[in-house]
């Protein structure tokens, strides 16, 4: 599953540094989420680094639209590196 930034964001930036993946661009109000290069941290960190560094509890969550397995998110983060 990739990971979404709702429309709680503050814009506040700490999130784009920290993702291994150069999933999170700035947006026009909030930050995005390429779901074609989130892996949710896997085969990078043990968590999603995102969630960890945002300020505002519930801004990044689930993406419900993208459901996928552990193995389909490490092979991504396979190919990406």
């Amino acid at each position: 599953m990739a990971l979404l930034i709702t429309a709680d964001c503050i814009n506040c930036s700490a999130c784009e540094p920290e993702c291994p993946n150069e999933a999170i661009t700035a947006g026009d109000s909030i930050y995005l989420i390429d779901p074609e290069r989130c892996t949710e941290c896997i085969g990078a960190h043990d968590a999603p680094k995102c969630v960890e560094v945002c300020p505002v509890d519930g801004c990044i969550i689930t993406d419900p639209d993208r459901t996928e397995d552990q193995d389909t998110l490490m092979a991504r983060y396979q190919r990406l590196h």
